[in-house]
């Protein structure tokens, strides 16, 4: 195999530079529709937005340019065989859980934080789903994965489980090494599946935690336009070993992906590996240097914390992506949603927030000028926004981050999961600060990261029905949730 090639996408300049008359999908005729100046970057990217014709290949059939694609994808990665995704991470896990789940009810063991395309994906399997406590760092009072042993506590409470899915890293670039893990589930003959959607360049640099493949998982799935260079739902799914079914994976991709793929979308994955292919660890040369440029500065700028590993060895927390600059206002004045309303108001755009931190990520596509830009935005930020005089007594001493689902147990109770809805008969909307000791009617998801900290059917306890008035007070966006306010709870009636 040629590392340097790109199949699809020199497939795809060839079909252009023939300038064929075109007698097929789509409508827009290689962008011809778009011949104004007005849609001029329209026209450029429909010019190579074709379908299944002759050269161009089968996303759900590969036999040519894209089968040979997929394998140097595999080549790069560290895969046996890898699978182009063009609905992002989502329709990989959705596809792992439909494989592994083959019967309704089949159970599997599932990290408790979660995206929310596993519990979807739980759902169309109408799997059983025991929920496992993932570490806690008591530093920043984040959660990451399972450990070892929950995962092995778990497997021998439950020795029916299909599989183990966690989620390594996670939206924080947190984590920790996966390797015992999979031995473990490897011991009991079930596959490890990881969701890698932040990690698809782990592995690739010696300053770049390892890949979850080369820790032994059987199934993994990364988007690669996170924290690659591919488009926006570009991801791949990688699969090793024989405790997945590949004939049956092929068919559940085949069932929840497009038949219709974006053909630019997937030019950008080939182009994305080639790009990794060729230059290797170089590839990240320049935006490592970046990151660093704004690590040292905000290192030296006393109003503000970064989030690091513990000098001290914590289980739970032992590696951290270079990428993911995750920063709090050490005063406590600013909480992270204020902080990130005030970078953007300085032209800096963060990945995310929570109660406490926001997220600044980074990638090989950073420059020095974007670290200086968010270094200069923090010094104004640092000098308009002086610290109060409070009573520390007062002080919130409990964040509220949004990837913290945690639970009472090590393992929970086997969860049903289905497609059934329910009757509005059988539900009823209630205040928030009333649905304590109610069972919840809808999820409520806050994204990012896209975890949902409430299911359908979930007893709603004190703590929880707190936590959810305190996303709401800290202006937290959720999804799943028919008042996006958080002032009312869809819940289920209780019948008398």
């Amino acid at each position: 195999m040629d590392k340097h090639r790109a199949p699809l996408y020199e497939a795809l300049l060839k079909y252009k530079s023939t300038q064929q008359r075109t007698y097929h999908v789509p409508g827009h005729k290689n962008g011809q529709v778009y011949s104004d100046d007005y849609s001029r970057l329209m026209h450029d990217v429909m010019s190579i937005d074709v379908t299944e014709i002759t050269g161009t290949d089968d996303l759900h059939h590969p036999e040519g340019v894209i089968l040979e694609a997929q394998q140097l994808a595999a080549d790069c990665f560290g895969a046996e065989e890898s699978y182009w995704l063009v609905g992002g991470s989502t329709s990989g896990n959705i596809a792992l859980l439909l494989t592994v789940c083959t019967e309704p009810g089949d159970l599997i063991l599932v990290q408790r934080n979660v995206h929310k395309s596993v519990l979807h994906g739980l759902m169309l399997a109408g799997s059983q789903a025991v929920f496992m406590l993932p570490e806690m760092d008591h530093n920043s009072r984040l959660a990451t994965a399972p450990s070892a042993e929950t995962v092995r506590a778990s497997l021998e409470a439950y020795p029916q489980a299909k599989a183990v899915l966690i989620t390594m890293p996670n939206y924080y670039g947190m984590g920790f090494s996966i390797n015992s893990i999979a031995e473990i589930c490897h011991q009991h003959h079930v596959p490890l599946l990881v969701d890698e959607a932040h990690g698809a360049h782990y592995g690739m640099h010696p300053d770049i935690p390892a890949s979850a493949l080369s820790a032994g998982a059987d199934g993994v799935v990364q988007s690669t336009h996170k924290m690659l260079s591919a488009m926006t739902m570009g991801a791949m799914l990688h699969v090793q070993g024989e405790r997945i079914n590949r004939t049956l994976l092929k068919q559940r991709l085949s069932m929840i992906q497009s038949s219709s793929p974006s053909y630019p979308l997937m030019a950008s994955l080939d182009l994305a590996r080639r790009h990794l292919h060729v230059h290797g660890a170089e590839a990240f040369t320049a935006g490592l240097a970046a990151v660093n440029t704004a690590r040292r500065g905000i290192h030296s700028m006393p109003r503000y914390g970064m989030l690091q590993p513990s000098a001290t060895v914590a289980a739970g927390y032992t590696a951290q992506d270079p990428f993911k600059l995750v920063i709090y206002d050490k005063s406590g004045d600013l909480s992270g949603y204020e902080l990130q309303r005030e970078l953007e108001a300085h032209g800096c755009m963060p990945e995310m927030s929570d109660d406490r931190y926001v997220v600044l990520l980074f990638s090989l596509g950073s420059t020095d000028e974007d670290a200086m830009h968010l270094l200069e935005a923090l010094v104004h930020i640092s000098l308009e926004k002086k610290p109060r005089e409070k009573d520390h007594t007062a002080a919130n001493n409990n964040p509220v981050s949004t990837w913290n689902i945690l639970q009472s147990g090590v393992y929970s109770c086997p969860v049903p999961f289905s497609m059934r809805t329910r009757s509005e008969e059988d539900i009823e909307s209630v205040e928030i600060s009333k649905c304590a000791g109610r069972r919840a009617a809808e999820m409520v998801i806050p994204y990012p990261p896209g975890i949902p900290i409430l299911y359908p059917g979930e007893r709603i306890d004190e703590a929880m029905k707190e936590r959810l008035i305190a996303l709401r007070n800290a202006g937290a966006k959720c999804q799943g949730t028919q008042d996006a306010n958080l002032n009312q709870l869809l819940v289920i009636q209780e019948k008398s």
